[in-house]
C-alpha cells in the first residue's frame, strides 16, 4: 500500500514501515543511542512516543492526517539497542478515528497508547 502521509518523516528516528493496510500500519523502531537519555541507556520517551504516533498516522493513511491527542502508558523502559514493533489498529469515521497502539520488545507489551487522529479536508497549515 502507498504511504499518503508524513512522507518526510525520519525513519531512524521514528522507525520503519513494515507493514500498512487500511485501518492498519506496523512500525520497527530500532533503538539508537543517541536515543538515550542516561548513561545506562534508558531510550527517552519521547522516540517511543514518536514511532507509536506515526504507527497511527499510518493506519489512517491520509495527507492531512493530524493527531487530536492521545492517552499512552509506557509499561516497561526501552534499552538502546532494544528493537520495538509498534500495531496500530484504527477504527472510526472519516474525519475522526480512534487507532490502538501497542509497542512490543520480543513479544513483551512496552507501550500502549489510544491516539484521536483527525483529517480535515485541508492541509492545517493551509490558510482558510
Amino acid at each position: 500500500m502507498e504511504i499518503k502521509t508524513h512522507r518526510k518523516i525520519d525513519q531512524e528516528i521514528s522507525g520503519k514501515p513494515v507493514e500498512i493496510a487500511p485501518g492498519y500500519a506496523k512500525v520497527v523502531l530500532e533503538t539508537k543511542p543517541f536515543m538515550a537519555a542516561d548513561e545506562k541507556g534508558l531510550v527517552h520517551g519521547g522516540f517511543i512516543f514518536s514511532a507509536a504516533d506515526y504507527a497511527a498516522m499510518l493506519s489512517v493513511n491520509h495527507p492531512n492526517v493530524v493527531l487530536g491527542f492521545a492517552e499512552v502508558s509506557f509499561l516497561k523502559p526501552v534499552r538502546v539497542g532494544d528493537t520495538v514493533e509498534f500495531v496500530a489498529e484504527g477504527k472510526g469515521k472519516e474525519k475522526k478515528r480512534v487507532v490502538e497502539v501497542v509497542g512490543y520488545r520480543n513479544g513483551e507489551e512496552v507501550f500502549k497508547g489510544r491516539f484521536t487522529c483527525f483529517t480535515p479536508s485541508k492541509h492545517v497549515l493551509e490558510r482558510k
